[in-house]
């Protein structure tokens, strides 16, 4: 009886400690879909956030519409003039994210730099995909991107 009572008492143990991880499991480097860009995703006070750490472009095309030919990438589609010559790499785009369940993170934004806008987001985590998911309103009316570790 004895042994029986201390393996539940292991058990039980670790279980809490892989449930208390799980929400965690999403912190790291995720490269987005395309590999256009690798995100960071950090725990900011009791939330997760998210920013861009790399791109695979980072400076503009020789054909640059705007004459930035050759300069580094910088938020001009942003609805606010002055953060327009934010540049891409270092951009914070992910911020609010809760934990919902395991391997889920609801309540969460996403900036989107190639339109300037701001979009309602969740995450769930399958394997080494993240799928990110912005959507106006409701989560149906939205789109999925797949993020790699």
């Amino acid at each position: 009886m004895r042994k029986f009572t201390i393996g539940l008492l292991v058990l039980g143990l670790l279980s809490a400690g892989s449930l208390s991880a799980a929400p965690d499991s999403v912190l790291g480097n995720w490269r987005t879909e395309n590999n256009k860009s690798v995100v960071n995703i950090y725990k900011c006070g009791g939330n997760y956030c998210g920013n861009i750490v790399s791109l695979a472009e980072p400076n503009y095309p020789a054909n640059d519409p705007k004459g930035m030919a050759g300069k580094p990438k910088i938020d001009r589609n942003n609805p606010e003039e002055k953060f327009r010559s934010r540049p891409i790499v270092g951009l914070f785009l992910l911020w609010g994210f809760v934990p919902d369940g395991e391997n889920s993170w609801k309540n969460g934004q996403i900036y989107d730099p190639e339109s300037g806008k701001v979009y309602s987001c969740k995450m769930t985590l399958n394997g080494n995909q993240l799928e990110v998911r912005g959507f106006i309103g409701v989560s149906f009316i939205g789109r999925t991107s797949i993020w790699t570790r």
